[in-house]
């Protein structure tokens, strides 16, 4: 498919300086069925510009329930307009959905975290001639969401916190949580720490934070699944912000849509760079737009600095990638493949990301996407 030249886009107005200077920003949440069939005749606004070109039949896809919000849209849209494909999306979690993948279940997979060389390595028993590579497209902030009685608002450093969560500061007053804030009336509650159960992108962007930015206080590696035996912990995103909303003196981490969705307090991160940074989309943009890509050849991995010191950059973040053979894909899947990728990849399906608490890729990223997708084979 020939893509046209990008236009000016009136998401740019919405963005501000931020979006032009190459944001990229997400959050998520929703149910777990996202099956969709087009209707016959009825489309929404937009859907006529949605190419479908041979693509027909069912599209799997399973992974990241971060950009869970994001996949819903898309397939309601795009199914409106290509109503003889139905795109089923479980969000299973990103090591989940890369598994799957690698077994030959599904069209794509959703993963918060790029693909390992040994996973590149299994997916070429899958792209017969090629191999897996990830393709962005959303990124955004990872909050730190708190229930403590009393305390609305509350600052912590990537020192405290990888002390928090690795059971070492136990309760609320302790004297590292009370030098941050030192005008809030912080109880000798008994801190909950809630971490994923499952293998999860979002855990693999937090646990790199705490490396990076406090390797003295979390020596561990960081990886998908959870380092630290016992504690609570939950499946998926909805649940540890559940496990949050429902324990007085709990904290978790989760995508910030989580945190809106559940009314829940997120953390202000002091990275040393002056005033504290809070989790919002703009603030996560500052630090994404640093963001370089590493990967080779077609596959667009990008390095996050999760140690920054940017002024107003927050730093806890993660970039969603579609996780989609260069060559080898399956014949019965590949149109649809290519169709629906192309569009959430277009100005199209970018542009309905602002109204969901999500930003569009910047332009450079996108572009970049548009034409890697197009190559599939």
């Amino acid at each position: 498919m020939k893509l046209l030249p990008r236009t000016k886009r009136t998401r740019a107005a919405a963005l501000g300086a931020v979006a032009l200077s190459g944001a990229l920003v997400l959050s998520a949440c929703g149910s777990d069925n996202n099956t969709g069939s087009g209707a016959g005749g009825a489309q929404e606004d937009g859907a006529s510009d949605i190419k479908c070109d041979d693509a027909k039949g069912q599209l799997l896809a399973s992974g990241s329930s971060a950009q869970k919000n994001a996949v819903d849209q898309w397939v309601k849209d795009y199914t409106a307009a290509c109503s003889g494909v139905t795109v089923n999306y479980k969000a299973t979690g990103s090591g989940a959905g890369i598994q799957e993948f690698l077994q030959g279940k599904t069209g794509f997979a959703g993963s918060d975290s790029a693909l390992k060389p040994d996973e590149v390595t299994q997916s070429k028993k899958v792209c017969k001639g090629g191999q897996g590579i990830n393709l962005p497209m959303v990124g955004g902030p990872i909050a730190v969401g708190f229930n403590v009685d009393g305390v609305d608002k509350l600052t912590l450093d990537a020192d405290t916190l990888a002390q928090i969560f690795a059971g070492k500061i136990k309760t609320w007053d302790d004297a590292a949580i009370k030098k941050l804030n030192p005008d809030a009336d912080l109880p000798d509650t008994k801190i909950q720490p809630v971490s994923r159960s499952d293998e999860s992108g979002t855990t693999d962007n937090f646990t790199s934070y705490l490396a990076d930015a406090a390797p003295k206080a979390w020596p561990h590696e960081p990886g998908k699944k959870w380092p630290i035996q016992g504690g609570q912990s939950a499946d998926g995103s909805s649940g540890v912000s559940s496990q949050v909303k429902q324990t007085s003196g709990a904290i978790s981490y989760f995508e910030l849509s989580y945190a809106h969705a559940n009314s829940i307090k997120t953390v202000d991160i002091d990275t040393g760079s002056g005033d504290p940074v809070e989790a919002t989309t703009a603030n996560a943009s500052k630090a994404i737009a640093a963001a370089k890509v590493t990967g080779k050849g077609k596959d667009l991995a990008m390095e996050l600095d999760y140690a920054t010191k940017e002024p107003g950059a927050y730093p806890i973040t993660l970039l969603t990638y579609e996780i989609a053979c260069d060559t080898g894909n399956k014949k019965d899947s590949l149109a649809a493949v290519k169709s629906f990728l192309t569009y959430t990849a277009s100005d199209k399906g970018q542009d309905v990301l602002n109204d969901l608490g999500y930003a569009p890729l910047p332009n450079e990223i996108q572009g970049k996407v548009q034409d890697v997708v197009e190559s599939l084979s």
